[in-house]
């Protein structure tokens, strides 16, 4: 039933388009140039009608959105009446093609690109950096963008944000700044901290986790890079990737001037992947060749131009040229360069320039990687304000849903608030292009804190802030939250990077000798097989930690509780088995650690278990608790233990000292692991694998995963029938599923609890009255691994969980 429940809402998100959209720019523009323009366009409105701007279009009662058929212009096109037909009598007519492209056009809404009109451009943006004072607002806020907000706020009057609740803000910034959920536990108690600075200590918290940002932003710049691990071109040789340039410059938050730099003039081959392109194998256009490709993707990722019409023909909706674009294209090219309009050969030949040349221009005499490095330099010029400007405006819209300037690609466009954009590039850029810096300052905003739009606006040339655009889940976000709640995230990566390196000096340092015990039996030579002992400890904290990690081994078998819940288990004793415990130690009270082994096999045979809890305290002291005759031992263990139902009364148990073990066998396996899993955890490098690191498959793909063989810069917004289809069916979710209904099982919480316990793992809230009772009415008497991943499947599925909101 609520499988049935969750797909009807799904049916009701709103779906793409299957059939073509017309393309504006390429296929309506050049017909209204062509047969209207000369008489509506410019400074001509013959008729009081103007087609300079959509709302112009509009407002002449021409044209009707959706209604192609009562649309006055078209009636006009097809008009016999020689007084009243368009374009007069004495001109060339439309084309039947023409006329169906136009009508199609007419009923899919009129899509007009944003800025575009056949009038005098009205807006030139800025190239140089300007740097506005601070406005002065009622309310006095001190936080600059909270600033230019109220002062853009009161100049519309528009009613002051809204703050958004603690757990839909706790599940914002956790997706946005490192792609995951906070746990059930981390959401109860930021949801009970009443501290008034809260929000901007997780805001530094989840900056500070550099491995959560980096695998998560990865997504971002391998859109904007054009970086991916496999695709066209890698079989070849014709590509080559940047992928461990990249997340070694993420991960050490590299200065964006540096990357920059590096990226156009690349030092090595590690970074050289993006301005070499794809070679394609045949016969290529000349809008496919590397310098073209150069041109293109320098001038959309860090410029915020869409230089692809001028690679064929001057542009149709902005300034730039077919010179310009060859212009660029020459840098890079290791020879002359023949223009080429529409892919036929001009006669001309490029000169390596620029677009800006008010603050430089580029040798054309020089050598490629002369040209490349004044390339570079011009990029990152302290007087170029069209850099910062454009990746500030990347990172708002990342953030909030859309951008300062929209589209992303088209930095040209008049921003909804020019001074806000101004702002943020120049603080940008004086601070030392730091990306992380930047993302504070917007995420620690009032602004970016406050409720989200609960109708989102039209792509329109007007636009008003009201508050963040709710976004939907990338593919990954999608993959790494269901991995992470369902503990089944891949045990391999694709991408070609070093993650997890041990400093060997840190390892040997961390490392230390196990020591190995059993039970009682040990005495009368080696235990039984299939003998199960129970083997604790208990022990409290002497001082505060920073980290706790648990390393254990048990020769057969194991499962491992730590005050009451799993930890780990095992049956393969060569194998160290590593988890982090940080949050789960008590700074106050008992602390106990339980381990429930066995000796597996068809006769006696040597068994021994090991486990250590490394305890690192705040004032930097290290503590080892480890496996020693200090653990007692029980060969009774209480029923039903293999389920994890059982709540051990073990002062009630006739325990026995553990006995201490010596085998080389176990320490030669099992010692050299020690140091460099501790290191992995301690460091936060046993991070689970994350999508961002894996080659798209079929459902990422499904789930809107781009094809990098173009740059991409936003997402689908919309959910598409093969998606909701792939979310109903895919058989590998489902047993992600049922893996993590298990694991809500094992948690052995009364069903109120397990309810709220679920609602606060998948949707970082508590569950409303209604939702609670029919949960648990489907749930009914007995919750097993099929009810609760019905639960779960059907929340993974709501418009609430696949938004951020």
């Amino acid at each position: 039933m609520l499988r049935f429940i969750a797909f009807l809402g799904l049916l009701a998100w709103p779906f793409a388009g299957q059939a073509s959209a017309v393309d504006f720019a390429h296929q309506i523009v050049p017909i209204l140039k062509t047969h209207c323009v000369e008489c509506h366009g410019g400074e001509e409105a013959e008729g009081g009608f103007s087609l300079n701007t959509r709302e112009l279009f509009l407002e002449s009662d021409a044209a009707l959105p959706r209604k192609a058929a009562e649309s006055h212009f078209l009636q006009l096109i097809q008009s016999d009446d020689p007084d009243a037909m368009m374009p007069p009598a004495d001109q060339p007519r439309v084309s039947d093609e023409q006329f169906a492209l136009l009508s199609q056009w007419v009923n899919e809404g009129m899509r007009w690109e944003p800025g575009f009109s056949f009038g005098k451009p009205r807006y030139q943006p800025p190239f140089r950096p300007r740097r506005p004072e601070l406005p002065h607002t009622t309310g006095n806020p001190q936080h600059p963008v909270d600033r230019w907000i109220n002062h853009y706020l009161a100049e519309h009057q528009r009613p002051a944000l809204e703050p958004a609740s603690d757990s839909v803000f706790l599940r914002r910034v956790h997706l946005d700044l490192v792609g995951l959920m906070p746990t059930a536990e981390q959401a109860q108690a930021f949801l009970a901290d009443t501290s008034p600075d809260k929000r901007t200590k997780l805001v530094d918290q989840l900056l500070a986790d550099n491995l959560g940002y980096t695998e998560h932003w990865l997504t971002f710049w391998n859109d904007l890079l054009r970086n991916d691990y496999d695709g066209t071109g890698f079989i070849t040789g014709g590509r080559t990737q940047i992928s461990r340039w990249l997340y070694n410059a993420l991960l050490a938050n590299k200065p964006f001037d540096q990357m920059v730099r590096e990226l156009i003039a690349p030092p090595n081959k590690e970074s050289a992947g993006f301005i070499n392109g794809i070679k394609w194998r045949g016969t290529v256009s000349a809008g496919q060749t590397l310098p073209i490709q150069f041109s293109q993707s320098v001038s959309q990722s860090f410029l915020g131009i869409n230089m692809k019409c001028a690679s064929c023909h001057d542009s149709f909706i902005a300034r730039w040229t077919l010179k310009d674009a060859y212009g660029l294209a020459a840098i890079y090219s290791d020879q002359p360069l023949e223009l080429h309009r529409c892919d036929k050969p001009t006669g001309q030949t490029a000169q390596a320039s620029w677009l800006f040349p008010e603050i430089g221009q580029i040798d054309p005499q020089a050598n490629k990687q002369e040209r490349l490095q004044q390339l570079a330099n011009l990029m990152v010029h302290p007087e170029n304000g069209r850099v910062p400007r454009t990746i500030v405006n990347r990172l708002w819209g990342q953030l909030m849903g859309r951008g300062i300037v929209h589209p992303l690609d088209a930095m040209q466009t008049e921003p909804w608030y020019p001074e806000l954009l101004d702002y943020l590039a120049a603080d940008f850029q004086d601070n030392g292009y730091d990306l992380k810096r930047t993302i504070r300052l917007i995420a620690t905003s009032q602004a970016y804190q406050s409720r989200s739009e609960s109708v989102q606006q039209p792509d329109a040339t007007v636009f008003e802030f009201q508050g963040p655009n709710a976004k939907r889940l990338t593919a990954e976000q999608f993959r790494d939250i269901v991995w992470q709640i369902t503990q089944s995230a891949p045990s391999s990566l694709d991408a070609p990077i070093e993650r997890g390196i041990v400093a060997p000096e840190l390892a040997k340092e961390l490392s230390f000798a196990s020591s190995w015990i059993w039970g009682s039996t040990v005495d009368n030579g080696a235990p039984a097989a299939g003998e199960k002992v129970l083997l604790w400890r208990s022990f409290q904290l002497k001082k505060p930690i920073e980290k706790a990690v648990l390393v254990a081994s048990v020769d057969n078998a194991y499962t491992l509780y730590f005050n009451g819940k799993k930890a780990l288990s095992g049956d393969n004793w060569q194998q160290l088995q590593v988890t982090d415990l940080t949050k789960q130690v008590k700074a106050s009270g008992e602390n106990q650690i339980v381990i429930v082994a066995e000796n597996q096999g068809s006769s006696p045979n040597l068994a021994a278990a090991f486990c250590a809890l490394w305890l690192k305290h705040q004032d930097g002291s290290v503590e080892r608790i480890a496996t020693d005759d200090s653990w007692s031992s029980s060969l009774k263990i209480p029923p039903g233990s293999g389920k994890n139902k059982w709540q051990p009364k073990l002062a009630q148990l006739e325990a026995e000292p553990a006995r201490v073990l010596d085998s080389s066998v176990w320490k030669n396996n099992i010692d050299p692991q020690i140091g460099p899993a501790l290191v992995k955890v301690a460091t936060g490098q046993a991070f689970p694998i994350r999508a961002a690191l894996l080659k798209a498959d079929d459902f990422m793909r499904t789930l809107g995963r781009p094809n990098r063989d173009q740059i991409v810069t936003s997402r689908p917004s919309e959910l598409t029938t093969l998606e909701a289809l792939s979310l109903s069916t895919n058989e590998k979710l489902m047993a992600e599923l049922q893996q993590g209904a298990q694991l809500m099982l094992d948690l052995e919480l009364p069903p109120n609890r397990l309810i709220d316990h679920i609602y606060l793992t998948v949707l970082t809230r508590y569950p409303t009255g209604q939702e609670k009772q029919l949960v648990a009415s489907h749930i009914a008497d007995q919750a097993d691994v099929s009810s609760i991943s019905d639960v779960m499947w059907a929340l993974f599925m709501s418009p609430e969980f696949q938004m951020v909101r």
